[in-house]
């Protein structure tokens, strides 16, 4: 069962070449690498796993072990290890007289290995710990990567020592900050501009609908944490948080199936990946393993393309975003590269399983050295998925932490003196504790032109090359810089990129989208989805004179009062200045009907000022009639005053005439109505009604009715005077000039008092319409006043429910109407006669039908 097990196991770590041939030659020869020199610096790489067959089933650890290559460009930050001692030792001005010597262990993750691993380094020994036997010169600092867990088991170890340990991973603050490791210093700059840098890519591509894939662990919780704050900030919502866990086993632990795709229904399209490889490469052979061409990722560093390819053409990561640490080029690292072989290096153990599995080279059985290689053969030669010959942040950064302990190292000599030698053969021997003043204060350049710097508190933060990465077909594994972000950089010119050059995923031609709700365009706002995020959003049409000139814009703007937005809601226009004017049509129809109605009393009045002395002229009080058509006339006049624009004089001049000219109209409709019953109450000379007929008391009621009005105009337009006003409200897209009333109080007592002038008109005449009607007009003045009552009492209601021009309009046809129901009913009758009907025009023909009215009655 345990074979099987096993196997199955194994099958599982694809990214891995291994091998069961080579084992025992591998066994022979030893994971650990090492040259002599005065000074040593020590190197712990995972260029290996080392799996125990007995530590499936059983935790102690074993003899039995299998080898398993890790991971090809991991051998990059070993070979940048040794091409900087190389480099120093060949330098004259650093370190002259002192050679620099490696000891590199391979960094198994697994508890017990860590403290072994630490515990040969320290004393020199692989059984005895903390005693030196082998060798008298002892490393002097450690470069490692980061990782908490790795730390909070090697540092204790290291600081009970005062054991200088440089970091080359990626920028963890709670190493130092923590208080735990003072031991402890960092290459890598800051990281904590990362967060905000990748939200700035997605603010960028307006992507508001992100997932986050974070590998378990310290550093992991604190990016998850900045950038959930950056992405809140910036209102980029968070689809789902997928925590991927890494153990640290010595054991090839049964990899769990992490999808963290096939759960999600939300359509993300883009997925910011925080990788930590400091643990298994198991995030990125679940995600291969599902081939997901249609995703955008976006990821740090620390994410390497180390798999060998699961598809023929496809690759999930083709067109992935990397924000890359910027860092120059190495002089001269490539071509050390190329020249690296298993007979310059021949104790490099890796470098010689390495030419073993890649070049189909074979072991001699007696010394386990290499035969059967082709000639001349180089690492250049090897594809991009087996080695890659571009320098990895780590890389770069191990380079720099061997100049740091160099340059520390060279301050402290300069600072003794060059100490004698102590050694039996003359090394020199140093404590390491004495490398920390320095390690903390060096400020140096290194040959790439950078500034060395351990001081946590004096580091800036990182600049950012974004690389696309290119992998159609799959193996191509081309990382091209298409932009760059940093912080220090003006606000607005922090992120530089360059969208023509990124290759987008394979099913994918443009830029994408991630969103959970498509924007809202300009006429619309956003209205939230209840238990959704923010992103996710209904798009709502803005209210009646409300705009959204931009996209997703939470609430719309109300246009100012002399605004008013278009049809579209996207703007607020301005509005056009109008009124009743004589040029609309409305206009031009009252106009025209004002003048022709004046002209038509006009021809009334002149054809009753040429019949003066006929019966049917003279017998209903002609001077009455010739005011009331006079008064009339002045009513179809002032209706003008009500079209154009209107001025501060033409609103006083609009309600004066009016209630005047009505007035008088009204008051001379019940003088005539009155006389006309008093006329035929008249029985017999020198009663008292004949009296008042004959001293013409009824047409006193004119000028006491036009005083009263008079008085009530006065008052009004000393209290509260009609004003010049502006209706923005009535008609969309126009601001109407029109004149307030002032005090509606006042307006509604004038026409209450030419409706009580009316009213009182009205019943006279009703009283005597049974009267003789030989030239009687007490019928036609009963309908006169019905009319102007029935006008006046249906504009009440109608005057009230509109506005703008149609109020206006509603009020000149009032006036139009009712002086018109006055003329008809009164003098078109008597016209009438007068035209067509002349012959009952005689004093004859009034008597006899005077006298065939009283014998009826």
């Amino acid at each position: 069962m345990f074979p099987v097990i096993f196997v199955l196991l194994v099958l599982q770590l694809p990214p891995f070449v291994y091998n069961f041939t080579n084992e025992a030659c591998l066994s022979r020869r030893g994971t650990s690498v090492r040259r002599d020199g005065d000074v040593v610096i020590g190197g712990f790489f995972s260029l290996y796993y080392v799996m125990y067959y007995t530590a499936v089933l059983d935790l102690q650890p074993g003899k039995d072990v299998f080898t398993v290559q890790r991971m090809p460009n991991t051998y990059q930050n070993f070979l940048a290890f040794i091409f900087a001692i190389e480099e120093i030792n060949n330098n004259p001005h650093l370190l002259p007289n002192i050679s620099l010597g490696y000891e590199v262990q391979n960094f198994l993750y697994s508890h017990w290995k860590m403290l072994e691993t630490s515990l040969i380094l320290i004393t020199g020994h692989s059984e005895i710990p903390n005693y030196t036997c082998i060798r008298e010169s002892k490393s002097v600092a450690v470069l490692t990567g980061t990782s908490w867990a790795t730390s909070a088991h090697i540092g204790p170890l290291l600081e009970l020592y005062k054991f200088p340990q440089v970091t080359f991973g990626s920028f963890d603050p709670m190493l130092r900050d923590s208080g735990h490791f003072p031991s402890l210093y960092q290459v890598a700059p800051k990281d904590t501009s990362l967060a905000t840098g990748m939200v700035s890519l997605l603010l960028h591509f307006r992507w508001t609908w992100v997932g986050l894939a974070i590998t378990e662990g310290q550093k992991g919780l604190q990016f998850l944490l900045g950038v959930r704050a950056e992405m809140d900030r910036n209102k980029v919502c968070v689809a789902f948080v997928k925590m991927i866990s890494t153990p640290l086993v010595s054991y090839v632990s049964y990899i769990h199936d992490y999808d963290i795709l096939a759960t999600e229904k939300s359509p993300v399209n883009v997925i910011v990946l925080y990788y930590d490889n400091e643990g298994l490469n198991d995030i990125s052979y679940v995600i291969e393993r599902h081939l997901v061409t249609w995703r955008v990722w976006v990821t740090n560093s620390q994410w390497q393309a180390e798999m060998t390819g699961k598809s023929f053409i496809l690759d999930s990561f083709h067109g992935i975003l990397i924000f890359s640490n910027h860092h120059e080029e190495i002089s001269g690292f490539k071509n050390f590269v190329e020249e690296a072989n298993p007979s310059k290096y021949p104790e490099d153990t890796y470098l010689v399983t390495y030419w073993y599995n890649n070049f189909h080279c074979s072991f001699s059985e007696s010394d386990c050295t290499l035969k059967n290689c082709a000639p001349n053969i180089s690492l250049a030669w090897l594809p991009v998925n087996r080695f890659d010959m571009a320098l990895s942040d780590r890389s770069y950064n191990i380079y720099n932490a061997v100049y740091a302990v160099a340059h520390a190292l060279h301050e402290m000599l300069l600072q003794q003196g060059q100490m004698p030698p102590t050694g039996q053969r003359g090394e020199k021997v140093f404590s390491p504790w004495q490398l920390h003043p320095f390690l903390t204060n060096i400020q140096v350049s290194t040959p790439a032109g950078d500034q060395l710097n351990l001081n946590n508190k004096k580091k800036r933060d990182a600049k950012y090359d974004i690389l696309n990465f290119w992998n159609f077909p799959e193996g191509l594994r081309f990382k091209i810089k298409v932009g760059a972000f940093s912080s220090h950089a003006p606000p607005g010119q922090q992120l530089c990129l360059f969208e023509d050059l990124i290759e987008w995923a394979t099913a994918i031609s443009e830029s994408p989208q991630s969103v959970c709700s498509d924007s809202c365009r300009p006429g619309f706002r956003k209205t939230p989805q209840e238990g959704k995020p923010a992103c996710c959003f209904d798009c709502t049409p803005c209210s009646e004179n409300e705009i959204a000139n931009d996209t997703d814009m939470e609430t719309c703007v109300k246009c100012p009062s002399h605004q008013y937005a278009n049809t579209q809601r996207t703007h607020c226009l301005q509005k056009t200045v109008t009124f009743l004017a004589y040029e609309d049509p409305l206009g031009k129809v009252l106009a025209g009907s004002a003048l022709s109605l004046t002209v038509l009393t006009a021809a009334v009045l002149g054809l009753f000022v040429k019949h003066r002395d006929t019966p049917i002229v003279k017998a209903n009080n002609r001077g009455l009639s010739y005011t009331l058509l006079g008064a009339l006339t002045f009513c179809f006049l002032c209706s003008l005053l009500f079209i154009g624009r209107p001025n501060t004089a033409t609103c006083i001049l609009q309600q004066t005439t009016f209630g005047v000219g009505f007035t008088v109209a009204v008051s001379t409709v019940l003088a005539k109505t009155l006389t006309v019953v008093l006329a035929f109450k008249v029985t017999a000379p020198g009663r008292r009604v004949r009296q008042l007929l004959v001293s013409g008391a009824p047409n006193s009621i004119i000028p006491i009715c036009c005083l009263l009005q008079i008085t009530l105009c006065g008052i009004w337009m000393g209290t509260n005077p009609p004003f010049i006003d502006t209706d923005a409200q009535s008609e969309h897209g126009h601001i109407i000039i029109v004149c307030n009333k002032g005090s509606l109080a006042a307006f509604h007592c004038v026409l209450g008092y030419l409706g009580s002038l009316a009213l009182g008109s009205f019943t006279v005449a009703f009283l005597a319409r049974n009267l003789p009607d030989a030239f009687n007009e007490a019928k036609f003045l009963t309908f006169s006043t019905v009319v102007f009552c029935s006008v006046w009492l249906t504009f009440l209601p109608v005057y009230h429910s509109t506005k703008g021009k149609l109020m206006v309009a509603m009020e000149v046809f009032s006036i139009l109407a009712s002086s018109a129901g006055l003329l008809g009913c009164i003098f078109v009758p008597k016209c009438y006669v007068i035209l067509l009907r002349p012959e009952r025009n005689s004093l004859p023909k009034f008597r006899d039908k005077t006298h065939s009215g009283r014998k009826k009655s």
